[in-house]
């Protein structure tokens, strides 16, 4: 066990979950194991099955947290704007059950709380992607600020946010809206990518993007996360299509899809 304690009181660790207890109790007992606290905890829950309920019962017992659930499956916009909605913290760490902070996340954890005390004009801090963004400027600690160049021709720029694990403000809907329902999860997160960028928001992106949490995706509990076979093709001629057609279409939402 580490010897330093990390209490961050005025940050809420937000976590979605459906169907994947067995991933949620690693990700807390590993916050646990690593002496890494929070002003409170809430698990935002999309009717997950009886036997997963249950199991969500005897760790809100263990780790004292609030559990919010919903009576149906109403997608990822819901489970993340009824969780969002439950926290009272002035900020948010948001985590997926899936994932995993690494031993020495705390203290990365301290600089971007510290980041954000000293500039105001931050919105989000990112910990984690699956390829790095690609217009960044350094800044310090092993964070870059991410910018939007005006001839900013790499479509990822759409991923200036995700919800890959962040840190962020809890008043966050009310510059950015909420998360659209009834929708797809990769829609969902989409929406919510274009909304950011439309609207300015500024943010912080740790370099080395896969150093700070491991995703683990066990046979037991795999991905609930679903996507079209062709947009994950390697096939030259399908990928050279995929990424003309993307540069198309963010470009153009981007401008019109208000």
């Amino acid at each position: 066990m580490l010897d330093k304690h990390y209490f961050f009181k005025d940050i809420t660790l937000l976590i979605t979950h459906y169907n994947r207890s067995s991933s949620l109790a690693r990700l807390l007992a590993t916050f646990k194991k690593q002496n890494c606290l929070f002003g409170d905890i809430v698990v935002s829950d999309d009717c997950s099955k009886t036997a997963h309920l249950a199991t969500l019962e005897t760790l809100k017992a263990e780790y004292s947290f609030r559990l919010i659930t919903s009576p149906v499956n109403k997608g990822l916009g819901n489970n993340i704007n009824k969780g969002q909605d439950a926290v009272r913290t002035p900020l948010t760490l948001y985590v997926q059950e899936d994932f995993l902070p690494v031993s020495d996340f705390a203290q990365h954890l301290q600089d971007a709380y510290d980041f954000m005390q000293e500039r105001k004009d931050l919105d989000i801090i990112r910990f984690y992607a699956y390829y790095v963004y690609p217009y960044l400027i350094s800044y310090k600690k092993g964070f870059s600020e991410m910018k939007i160049p005006f001839l900013s021709l790499n479509y990822t720029k759409i991923y200036f946010y995700s919800d890959h694990p962040h840190l962020r403000y809890s008043n966050f809907f009310e510059k950015f809206g909420r998360y659209p329902e009834g929708l797809k999860g990769d829609k969902t997160e989409y929406k919510m990518c274009l909304s950011f960028i439309q609207k300015k928001g500024k943010g912080l992106f740790y370099a080395d993007f896969k150093g700070l949490f491991d995703q683990v995706n066990s046979e037991d509990e795999p991905s609930t996360m679903t996507r079209s076979n062709w947009t994950q093709s390697r096939n030259p001629l399908i990928k050279f299509a995929r990424d003309c057609y993307r540069q198309l279409k963010y470009n153009y939402d981007l401008k019109f899809n208000k």
